[in-house]
Protein backbone atom coordinates (compact mmCIF):
# COMPACT_ATOMS: atom_id res chain seq x y z
CA UNK A 1 0.00 0.00 0.00
CA UNK A 2 2.77 2.00 1.01
CA UNK A 3 4.78 1.57 -2.43
CA UNK A 4 1.73 2.20 -4.32
CA UNK A 5 0.73 5.39 -2.76
CA UNK A 6 4.39 6.55 -3.46
CA UNK A 7 4.60 5.50 -6.64
CA UNK A 8 1.53 7.32 -7.41
CA UNK A 9 2.84 10.33 -5.65
CA UNK A 10 6.71 10.51 -7.57
CA UNK A 11 3.98 9.77 -11.67
CA UNK A 12 1.98 12.93 -10.35
CA UNK A 13 5.04 14.74 -9.45
CA UNK A 14 6.66 14.06 -12.20
CA UNK A 15 3.64 14.90 -14.82
CA UNK A 16 3.85 18.53 -13.22
CA UNK A 17 7.49 18.88 -14.00
CA UNK A 18 7.07 17.67 -17.43
CA UNK A 19 4.13 20.22 -17.80
CA UNK A 20 5.92 22.97 -16.41
CA UNK A 21 8.91 22.49 -18.13
CA UNK A 22 7.16 22.52 -21.99
CA UNK A 23 5.88 25.66 -20.68
CA UNK A 24 9.19 26.86 -19.80
CA UNK A 25 10.00 25.66 -23.21
CA UNK A 26 7.37 27.11 -25.05
CA UNK A 27 7.78 31.00 -23.36
CA UNK A 28 11.46 30.53 -24.52
CA UNK A 29 10.29 29.58 -28.05
CA UNK A 30 8.34 32.37 -28.28
CA UNK A 31 11.06 35.07 -26.69
CA UNK A 32 13.46 33.22 -29.38
CA UNK A 33 11.29 33.65 -31.87
CA UNK A 34 10.32 37.43 -31.32
CA UNK A 35 13.81 38.40 -30.55
CA UNK A 36 14.86 36.51 -33.85
CA UNK A 37 12.01 38.18 -35.55
CA UNK A 38 12.83 41.64 -34.64
CA UNK A 39 16.48 41.24 -35.74
CA UNK A 40 15.58 39.44 -39.42
CA UNK A 41 12.65 41.86 -40.25
CA UNK A 42 14.59 45.30 -38.85
CA UNK A 43 17.76 43.97 -41.23
CA UNK A 44 14.83 43.34 -44.26
CA UNK A 45 13.17 47.20 -43.54
CA UNK A 46 16.78 47.93 -44.40
CA UNK A 47 17.19 46.28 -47.48
CA UNK A 48 14.23 47.19 -48.98
CA UNK A 49 15.04 51.13 -49.00
CA UNK A 50 18.05 49.91 -50.62
CA UNK A 51 16.82 48.01 -53.11
CA UNK A 52 13.80 50.83 -53.82
CA UNK A 53 16.92 53.37 -54.55
CA UNK A 54 18.74 50.21 -56.78
CA UNK A 55 15.24 49.68 -58.58
CA UNK A 56 14.80 53.18 -59.53
CA UNK A 57 18.23 53.39 -61.31
CA UNK A 58 17.82 50.51 -63.08
CA UNK A 59 14.39 51.31 -63.89
CA UNK A 60 15.64 54.76 -65.07
CA UNK A 61 18.58 53.15 -67.24
CA UNK A 62 16.38 50.95 -68.84
CA UNK A 63 13.16 51.96 -69.58
CA UNK A 64 14.17 55.64 -69.43
CA UNK A 65 11.68 56.92 -66.92
CA UNK A 66 11.51 57.25 -62.81
CA UNK A 67 8.67 54.41 -62.03
CA UNK A 68 7.26 55.30 -58.88
CA UNK A 69 6.53 52.94 -55.83
CA UNK A 70 5.00 52.97 -52.66
CA UNK A 71 7.83 54.46 -50.62
CA UNK A 72 7.55 57.48 -52.20
CA UNK A 73 5.92 60.36 -49.26
CA UNK A 74 2.67 60.61 -49.41
CA UNK A 75 1.43 63.99 -50.99
CA UNK A 76 -1.57 66.17 -49.67
CA UNK A 77 -4.31 66.52 -52.51
CA UNK A 78 -6.24 69.63 -51.30
CA UNK A 79 -9.36 69.63 -54.09
CA UNK A 80 -7.01 69.91 -57.17
CA UNK A 81 -3.74 68.74 -58.46
CA UNK A 82 -3.12 68.91 -61.86
CA UNK A 83 -5.42 66.24 -63.40
CA UNK A 84 -6.33 65.36 -60.68
CA UNK A 85 -9.42 66.40 -58.91
CA UNK A 86 -9.94 64.70 -55.33
CA UNK A 87 -13.20 65.23 -52.73
CA UNK A 88 -15.00 63.47 -50.28
CA UNK A 89 -18.78 62.70 -50.74
CA UNK A 90 -19.95 61.37 -47.24
CA UNK A 91 -17.36 58.82 -46.38
CA UNK A 92 -16.70 58.12 -50.25
CA UNK A 93 -13.13 59.19 -51.35
CA UNK A 94 -13.58 60.04 -55.54
CA UNK A 95 -10.89 61.08 -57.56
CA UNK A 96 -11.72 61.99 -60.42
CA UNK A 97 -9.95 63.27 -64.25
CA UNK A 98 -11.23 66.97 -64.84
CA UNK A 99 -11.76 66.37 -68.43
CA UNK A 100 -13.29 63.01 -68.11
CA UNK A 101 -16.42 61.62 -66.00
CA UNK A 102 -14.64 58.43 -65.61
CA UNK A 103 -14.68 57.89 -61.58
CA UNK A 104 -12.13 55.63 -59.24
CA UNK A 105 -13.32 54.86 -55.93
CA UNK A 106 -10.57 55.28 -53.79
CA UNK A 107 -11.46 53.27 -51.12
CA UNK A 108 -10.94 50.29 -53.79
CA UNK A 109 -6.98 50.94 -52.98
CA UNK A 110 -6.26 49.37 -49.72
CA UNK A 111 -4.44 51.59 -47.06
CA UNK A 112 -2.07 49.01 -46.78
CA UNK A 113 0.18 49.45 -49.92
CA UNK A 114 1.38 52.47 -48.67
CA UNK A 115 0.95 52.67 -44.74
CA UNK A 116 3.56 49.49 -43.77
CA UNK A 117 6.06 51.22 -41.27
CA UNK A 118 9.22 49.20 -40.27
CA UNK A 119 9.08 46.67 -37.14
CA UNK A 120 10.75 49.38 -34.76
CA UNK A 121 8.87 52.37 -35.74
CA UNK A 122 5.77 50.41 -35.82
CA UNK A 123 6.68 49.37 -32.37
CA UNK A 124 7.47 52.59 -31.29
CA UNK A 125 3.96 54.18 -32.95
CA UNK A 126 2.69 51.67 -30.51
CA UNK A 127 3.95 52.92 -27.21
CA UNK A 128 3.30 56.72 -28.75
CA UNK A 129 -0.48 55.46 -29.41
CA UNK A 130 -0.47 54.49 -25.62
CA UNK A 131 0.43 57.77 -24.53
CA UNK A 132 -1.45 59.75 -27.00
CA UNK A 133 -4.62 57.83 -25.62
CA UNK A 134 -4.05 59.80 -22.20
CA UNK A 135 -4.44 63.01 -23.95
CA UNK A 136 -6.83 62.51 -26.49
CA UNK A 137 -10.09 64.16 -24.26
CA UNK A 138 -8.16 67.06 -24.54
CA UNK A 139 -7.47 67.15 -28.11
CA UNK A 140 -10.59 66.16 -29.18
CA UNK A 141 -11.51 69.27 -27.14
CA UNK A 142 -9.06 71.79 -28.75
CA UNK A 143 -9.51 70.38 -32.20
CA UNK A 144 -13.19 71.43 -31.71
CA UNK A 145 -12.45 74.43 -30.77
CA UNK A 146 -10.42 75.22 -33.29
CA UNK A 147 -13.15 74.24 -35.85
CA UNK A 148 -15.94 76.27 -34.59
CA UNK A 149 -13.69 79.15 -34.56
CA UNK A 150 -12.60 79.02 -38.41
CA UNK A 151 -15.66 77.52 -39.86
CA UNK A 152 -15.88 74.70 -41.62
CA UNK A 153 -12.97 72.64 -42.33
CA UNK A 154 -11.94 72.27 -45.92
CA UNK A 155 -12.02 68.85 -47.85
CA UNK A 156 -8.44 67.49 -47.78
CA UNK A 157 -7.36 63.57 -47.04
CA UNK A 158 -4.03 62.45 -47.29
CA UNK A 159 -3.03 59.49 -49.94
CA UNK A 160 0.18 58.43 -51.60
CA UNK A 161 1.42 60.13 -54.54
CA UNK A 162 2.63 56.69 -56.43
CA UNK A 163 -1.89 56.48 -56.47
CA UNK A 164 -1.99 60.08 -58.15
CA UNK A 165 0.75 58.84 -60.77
CA UNK A 166 -1.14 55.52 -61.81
CA UNK A 167 -4.50 57.29 -61.81
CA UNK A 168 -3.08 60.20 -63.94
CA UNK A 169 -2.58 57.86 -66.75
CA UNK A 170 -5.39 55.41 -66.11
CA UNK A 171 -8.12 58.04 -65.47
CA UNK A 172 -6.51 60.31 -68.05
CA UNK A 173 -7.99 57.89 -70.64
CA UNK A 174 -4.83 56.57 -71.87
CA UNK A 175 -4.18 53.15 -73.59
CA UNK A 176 -3.86 50.31 -71.67
CA UNK A 177 0.00 49.03 -71.57
CA UNK A 178 0.60 45.82 -73.66
CA UNK A 179 4.28 46.23 -73.06
CA UNK A 180 6.00 43.52 -70.68
CA UNK A 181 8.53 45.90 -68.20
CA UNK A 182 12.08 44.44 -68.10
CA UNK A 183 11.84 42.54 -64.36
CA UNK A 184 8.36 40.79 -66.17
CA UNK A 185 8.55 37.44 -67.97
CA UNK A 186 7.70 38.02 -71.80
CA UNK A 187 7.21 34.06 -72.98
CA UNK A 188 4.62 33.13 -74.92
CA UNK A 189 2.50 31.80 -72.10
CA UNK A 190 2.60 35.00 -69.90
CA UNK A 191 2.30 37.76 -73.17
CA UNK A 192 -0.14 35.90 -75.03
CA UNK A 193 -2.73 38.00 -74.26
CA UNK A 194 -0.85 41.33 -76.18
CA UNK A 195 0.07 38.98 -78.96
CA UNK A 196 -3.45 38.94 -79.65
CA UNK A 197 -4.47 42.11 -78.25
CA UNK A 198 -7.11 40.72 -76.08
CA UNK A 199 -8.12 42.42 -73.19
CA UNK A 200 -10.99 39.55 -71.96
CA UNK A 201 -9.81 36.88 -69.46
CA UNK A 202 -8.35 33.58 -70.81
CA UNK A 203 -10.91 30.97 -70.20
CA UNK A 204 -10.64 27.47 -70.45
CA UNK A 205 -14.00 25.59 -70.97
CA UNK A 206 -14.40 21.59 -70.47
CA UNK A 207 -17.34 19.31 -70.60
CA UNK A 208 -20.84 19.62 -72.01
CA UNK A 209 -21.24 22.09 -74.91
CA UNK A 210 -24.42 24.08 -76.86
CA UNK A 211 -28.19 22.34 -76.32
CA UNK A 212 -26.22 19.50 -73.89
CA UNK A 213 -25.19 21.96 -71.27
CA UNK A 214 -27.76 21.60 -68.34
CA UNK A 215 -25.35 22.83 -65.65
CA UNK A 216 -22.94 25.55 -65.53
CA UNK A 217 -19.57 26.19 -63.15
CA UNK A 218 -17.28 28.69 -62.86
CA UNK A 219 -14.16 28.06 -61.23
CA UNK A 220 -11.81 31.12 -59.59
CA UNK A 221 -8.26 30.20 -58.62
CA UNK A 222 -6.42 31.69 -55.90
CA UNK A 223 -3.99 34.17 -55.21
CA UNK A 224 -0.70 33.20 -57.18
CA UNK A 225 -2.07 30.65 -59.53
CA UNK A 226 -4.21 30.11 -62.36
CA UNK A 227 -6.38 27.64 -64.28
CA UNK A 228 -4.72 25.00 -64.50
CA UNK A 229 -5.02 24.76 -60.47
CA UNK A 230 -8.72 23.43 -61.73
CA UNK A 231 -7.88 21.84 -65.10
CA UNK A 232 -5.09 19.89 -64.57
CA UNK A 233 -6.46 18.21 -61.28
CA UNK A 234 -10.25 18.14 -61.16
CA UNK A 235 -11.35 18.44 -64.56
CA UNK A 236 -9.64 15.19 -65.65
CA UNK A 237 -10.98 13.11 -62.40
CA UNK A 238 -14.89 14.40 -63.01
CA UNK A 239 -17.37 11.32 -64.33
CA UNK A 240 -18.20 11.20 -68.01
CA UNK A 241 -21.99 11.97 -66.84
CA UNK A 242 -21.11 15.27 -65.43
CA UNK A 243 -19.15 15.81 -68.35
CA UNK A 244 -22.21 15.43 -70.58
CA UNK A 245 -23.92 18.11 -68.74
CA UNK A 246 -21.83 20.35 -67.29
CA UNK A 247 -20.19 22.95 -68.66
CA UNK A 248 -16.79 23.63 -66.13
CA UNK A 249 -15.37 26.97 -66.72
CA UNK A 250 -11.99 27.95 -65.28
CA UNK A 251 -10.70 31.03 -65.77
CA UNK A 252 -7.22 33.30 -65.38
CA UNK A 253 -7.64 36.27 -63.06
CA UNK A 254 -6.75 39.76 -64.16
CA UNK A 255 -3.22 39.67 -64.11
CA UNK A 256 -2.13 35.54 -63.77
CA UNK A 257 -1.57 32.89 -65.80
CA UNK A 258 -2.52 34.09 -69.76
CA UNK A 259 -4.79 36.89 -69.16
CA UNK A 260 -4.20 40.58 -69.70
CA UNK A 261 -1.38 42.00 -67.31
CA UNK A 262 -1.96 45.87 -67.74
CA UNK A 263 1.29 47.48 -66.31
CA UNK A 264 -0.61 50.54 -65.39
CA UNK A 265 -3.80 49.15 -63.69
CA UNK A 266 -3.96 48.68 -60.12
CA UNK A 267 -6.23 45.52 -59.88
CA UNK A 268 -8.97 46.97 -57.93
CA UNK A 269 -11.79 44.78 -56.75
CA UNK A 270 -14.06 46.58 -58.82
CA UNK A 271 -11.20 45.26 -62.18
CA UNK A 272 -11.19 41.83 -61.26
CA UNK A 273 -14.94 41.39 -60.66
CA UNK A 274 -15.59 43.52 -63.78
CA UNK A 275 -13.54 41.26 -66.06
CA UNK A 276 -15.47 38.24 -64.41
CA UNK A 277 -18.68 39.29 -65.25
CA UNK A 278 -17.25 40.03 -68.51
CA UNK A 279 -17.03 36.05 -69.10
CA UNK A 280 -20.38 35.75 -67.35
CA UNK A 281 -22.15 37.41 -70.04
CA UNK A 282 -20.07 36.05 -73.14
CA UNK A 283 -21.26 32.57 -71.60
CA UNK A 284 -24.36 33.94 -71.56
CA UNK A 285 -24.44 32.38 -67.73
CA UNK A 286 -28.04 32.56 -66.35
CA UNK A 287 -27.75 30.22 -63.28
CA UNK A 288 -24.75 28.67 -61.84
CA UNK A 289 -22.64 26.82 -59.57
CA UNK A 290 -19.35 29.05 -58.48
CA UNK A 291 -16.19 26.68 -56.91
CA UNK A 292 -13.15 29.01 -55.31
CA UNK A 293 -10.22 28.67 -53.64
CA UNK A 294 -8.62 31.02 -51.35
CA UNK A 295 -8.19 34.39 -53.07
CA UNK A 296 -11.27 33.47 -55.27
CA UNK A 297 -13.50 33.03 -52.30
CA UNK A 298 -13.35 36.57 -51.95
CA UNK A 299 -14.29 37.68 -55.73
CA UNK A 300 -17.15 34.82 -55.52
CA UNK A 301 -18.65 36.36 -52.76
CA UNK A 302 -18.55 39.42 -54.38
CA UNK A 303 -19.98 37.80 -57.66
CA UNK A 304 -22.79 36.00 -55.91
CA UNK A 305 -24.00 39.31 -53.79
CA UNK A 306 -24.22 41.06 -57.54
CA UNK A 307 -26.06 38.14 -58.66
CA UNK A 308 -27.77 36.12 -55.44
CA UNK A 309 -30.51 34.75 -57.24
CA UNK A 310 -28.16 33.25 -59.82
CA UNK A 311 -26.16 31.30 -58.08
CA UNK A 312 -26.84 27.86 -57.12
CA UNK A 313 -24.00 27.18 -55.35
CA UNK A 314 -21.00 28.18 -53.42
CA UNK A 315 -17.97 26.24 -52.40
CA UNK A 316 -15.42 28.04 -51.24
CA UNK A 317 -12.11 26.56 -50.14
CA UNK A 318 -9.72 28.03 -47.44
CA UNK A 319 -11.49 31.40 -47.07
CA UNK A 320 -9.53 33.96 -46.10
CA UNK A 321 -12.25 35.90 -43.72
CA UNK A 322 -10.84 37.21 -40.65
CA UNK A 323 -13.68 39.57 -38.91
CA UNK A 324 -12.04 42.46 -37.69
CA UNK A 325 -11.78 43.09 -33.81
CA UNK A 326 -14.42 45.98 -33.08
CA UNK A 327 -12.20 49.27 -32.64
CA UNK A 328 -9.60 47.81 -35.35
CA UNK A 329 -9.04 48.62 -39.14
CA UNK A 330 -10.17 45.90 -41.56
CA UNK A 331 -7.18 46.09 -43.64
CA UNK A 332 -4.36 46.54 -41.07
CA UNK A 333 -5.80 43.51 -38.82
CA UNK A 334 -6.24 40.91 -41.86
CA UNK A 335 -2.71 42.23 -43.22
CA UNK A 336 -1.18 41.11 -39.04
CA UNK A 337 -3.01 37.90 -39.11
CA UNK A 338 -1.93 36.58 -42.61
CA UNK A 339 1.51 38.33 -42.21
CA UNK A 340 2.39 38.26 -38.66
CA UNK A 341 6.19 39.45 -39.37
CA UNK A 342 7.62 36.23 -37.48
CA UNK A 343 10.39 33.65 -38.67
CA UNK A 344 8.49 31.28 -37.53
CA UNK A 345 6.57 29.39 -38.93
CA UNK A 346 7.77 29.33 -42.36
CA UNK A 347 4.87 29.87 -44.41
CA UNK A 348 4.34 33.35 -42.07
CA UNK A 349 8.05 34.00 -42.72
CA UNK A 350 7.35 33.77 -46.14
CA UNK A 351 3.83 35.69 -46.34
CA UNK A 352 5.95 38.62 -44.25
CA UNK A 353 8.39 39.21 -47.15
CA UNK A 354 5.60 39.02 -49.63
CA UNK A 355 3.26 41.70 -47.86
CA UNK A 356 5.53 44.48 -46.09
CA UNK A 357 8.21 44.11 -48.75
CA UNK A 358 7.79 46.12 -52.11
CA UNK A 359 10.99 45.48 -53.50
CA UNK A 360 12.01 42.14 -51.89
CA UNK A 361 8.58 41.02 -53.69
CA UNK A 362 10.18 42.05 -56.83
CA UNK A 363 13.16 40.82 -56.49
CA UNK A 364 11.63 37.51 -55.70
CA UNK A 365 9.44 37.84 -59.12
CA UNK A 366 12.76 38.88 -60.87
CA UNK A 367 14.35 35.79 -59.89
CA UNK A 368 11.33 33.24 -60.15
CA UNK A 369 8.44 34.32 -61.87
CA UNK A 370 10.64 35.95 -64.48
CA UNK A 371 12.48 32.86 -65.09
CA UNK A 372 9.68 30.39 -64.69
CA UNK A 373 10.36 28.40 -67.97
CA UNK A 374 13.92 27.39 -65.96
CA UNK A 375 12.27 26.74 -63.24
CA UNK A 376 9.63 24.31 -64.79
CA UNK A 377 12.95 22.82 -66.99
CA UNK A 378 14.93 22.07 -64.21
CA UNK A 379 11.40 20.61 -61.63
CA UNK A 380 10.68 18.35 -65.09
CA UNK A 381 14.62 17.06 -65.39
CA UNK A 382 14.58 16.54 -61.48
CA UNK A 383 11.39 15.10 -60.97
CA UNK A 384 9.80 13.89 -63.45
CA UNK A 385 6.34 14.82 -61.81
CA UNK A 386 4.15 16.27 -63.88
CA UNK A 387 1.77 17.76 -60.95
CA UNK A 388 5.14 19.73 -60.03
CA UNK A 389 5.85 21.56 -63.22
CA UNK A 390 1.96 22.64 -63.33
CA UNK A 391 2.02 24.20 -60.74
CA UNK A 392 5.28 25.86 -61.23
CA UNK A 393 3.27 27.56 -64.37
CA UNK A 394 0.20 28.15 -61.84
CA UNK A 395 2.16 29.83 -59.62
CA UNK A 396 4.71 31.91 -61.58
CA UNK A 397 2.86 33.29 -64.40
CA UNK A 398 2.40 36.79 -63.19
CA UNK A 399 3.64 40.21 -63.14
CA UNK A 400 5.29 42.08 -60.13
CA UNK A 401 2.52 44.57 -60.15
CA UNK A 402 -0.01 42.08 -60.54
CA UNK A 403 0.75 40.15 -57.70
CA UNK A 404 1.32 43.11 -55.57
CA UNK A 405 -1.71 44.94 -56.41
CA UNK A 406 -4.04 42.12 -56.04
CA UNK A 407 -2.63 41.03 -52.93
CA UNK A 408 -2.94 44.35 -50.97
CA UNK A 409 -6.54 45.47 -52.75
CA UNK A 410 -8.29 42.13 -52.49
CA UNK A 411 -7.28 40.35 -49.95
CA UNK A 412 -7.03 43.13 -47.34
CA UNK A 413 -8.84 45.97 -49.17
CA UNK A 414 -11.97 43.89 -49.23
CA UNK A 415 -11.68 42.86 -45.84
CA UNK A 416 -14.34 45.21 -44.53
CA UNK A 417 -17.07 44.54 -47.33
CA UNK A 418 -16.61 40.19 -47.14
CA UNK A 419 -19.29 41.13 -43.79
CA UNK A 420 -21.74 42.58 -46.23
CA UNK A 421 -20.81 39.90 -49.09
CA UNK A 422 -21.94 37.63 -46.50
CA UNK A 423 -25.17 39.31 -45.25
CA UNK A 424 -26.60 39.49 -48.72
CA UNK A 425 -25.57 35.86 -49.27
CA UNK A 426 -27.55 34.84 -45.81
CA UNK A 427 -30.38 37.22 -46.78
CA UNK A 428 -31.14 37.40 -50.36
CA UNK A 429 -29.57 33.74 -51.89
CA UNK A 430 -31.50 30.74 -51.74
CA UNK A 431 -27.98 28.57 -52.57
CA UNK A 432 -26.05 25.66 -50.95
CA UNK A 433 -22.62 27.48 -49.21
CA UNK A 434 -20.17 24.69 -48.72
CA UNK A 435 -17.03 25.36 -47.16
CA UNK A 436 -14.11 23.32 -47.03
CA UNK A 437 -10.82 23.63 -45.25
CA UNK A 438 -7.55 21.30 -44.16
CA UNK A 439 -6.77 21.12 -41.16
CA UNK A 440 -3.01 21.53 -41.41
CA UNK A 441 -3.54 24.94 -43.23
CA UNK A 442 -0.84 26.97 -41.81
CA UNK A 443 -1.57 30.25 -44.10
CA UNK A 444 -5.60 30.61 -43.49
CA UNK A 445 -6.70 29.42 -40.19
CA UNK A 446 -9.62 27.07 -39.58
CA UNK A 447 -11.50 29.50 -37.84
CA UNK A 448 -11.91 31.56 -40.91
CA UNK A 449 -14.00 28.90 -42.23
CA UNK A 450 -16.26 28.73 -38.90
CA UNK A 451 -16.60 32.33 -39.33
CA UNK A 452 -18.31 32.09 -42.56
CA UNK A 453 -20.52 29.66 -41.19
CA UNK A 454 -21.55 32.02 -38.20
CA UNK A 455 -22.21 34.86 -40.99
CA UNK A 456 -24.58 32.43 -43.00
CA UNK A 457 -25.29 29.95 -40.62
CA UNK A 458 -26.84 27.20 -43.62
CA UNK A 459 -23.10 27.03 -44.86
CA UNK A 460 -21.85 23.47 -44.28
CA UNK A 461 -18.16 23.72 -43.28
CA UNK A 462 -16.04 20.07 -43.94
CA UNK A 463 -12.36 19.80 -42.14
CA UNK A 464 -10.11 17.60 -44.09
CA UNK A 465 -7.56 15.99 -42.30
CA UNK A 466 -3.86 16.14 -42.72
CA UNK A 467 -4.21 18.47 -46.00
CA UNK A 468 -3.21 22.28 -45.82
CA UNK A 469 -3.78 25.19 -48.57
CA UNK A 470 -2.50 23.36 -51.35
CA UNK A 471 -3.13 19.75 -50.83
CA UNK A 472 -6.34 20.19 -50.24
CA UNK A 473 -7.67 20.24 -53.75
CA UNK A 474 -3.90 18.79 -55.01
CA UNK A 475 -3.31 14.99 -54.22
CA UNK A 476 -7.29 14.75 -53.45
CA UNK A 477 -8.76 15.66 -56.62
CA UNK A 478 -10.63 12.44 -57.03
CA UNK A 479 -12.13 12.79 -53.78
CA UNK A 480 -12.90 16.12 -54.39
CA UNK A 481 -14.45 15.80 -57.57
CA UNK A 482 -17.00 12.95 -56.47
CA UNK A 483 -17.98 15.55 -53.36
CA UNK A 484 -18.46 18.70 -56.48
CA UNK A 485 -20.62 16.65 -58.13
CA UNK A 486 -22.83 15.51 -55.13
CA UNK A 487 -23.13 18.90 -54.11
CA UNK A 488 -24.12 20.41 -57.90
CA UNK A 489 -26.52 17.22 -57.93
CA UNK A 490 -28.66 18.36 -54.19
CA UNK A 491 -28.06 21.85 -54.92
CA UNK A 492 -29.90 21.29 -58.89
CA UNK A 493 -32.59 18.87 -56.87
CA UNK A 494 -33.53 21.47 -54.32
CA UNK A 495 -33.63 24.13 -57.38
CA UNK A 496 -36.13 22.29 -59.38
CA UNK A 497 -38.47 21.29 -56.30
CA UNK A 498 -38.43 25.30 -55.56
CA UNK A 499 -39.34 26.11 -59.16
Amino acid sequence: MFVSNYTLKDSSTTTATMEKTKSVLSVLGRLINEVVSFIVFSFLDLLDVFLCFGFKVVDFLIEAEWKPCYCSSAKEAIMSSGKILVSEQGESKIVCCLSSSSKVQLEEISDTLYTRPSLASEISRTTVDELKKLKALDCRTKNGHKQGKNGTRRSTFTINSTIIEFLQGKVGGHPTQHIPRWSDCDCRTCNSWSLSCKDSLYVKTEGARGKAVEEDVLFVHGFLSSSVFWTETLFPNFSESTKSTHQLIAIDLLGFGRSPKPADSLYTLREHIDMIEEVIQQHKLKSFHIVAHSLGCILSLAIAARHPEAIKSLTLISPPYFPAQKGEKATKYVMRRIAPRRVWPLISFGASLACWYEHITRIACLLISKNHQLWESIAKLVTRNRMRTYLIEAFFCHTFNAGWHTLHNIIFGAASKIESYLDIVRNQSSCSVNVFHGKDDELIPLECSHAIQSKVPRAHVKEIENKDHITIVVGRQKAFARELEEIWKRSSSSTRTLT
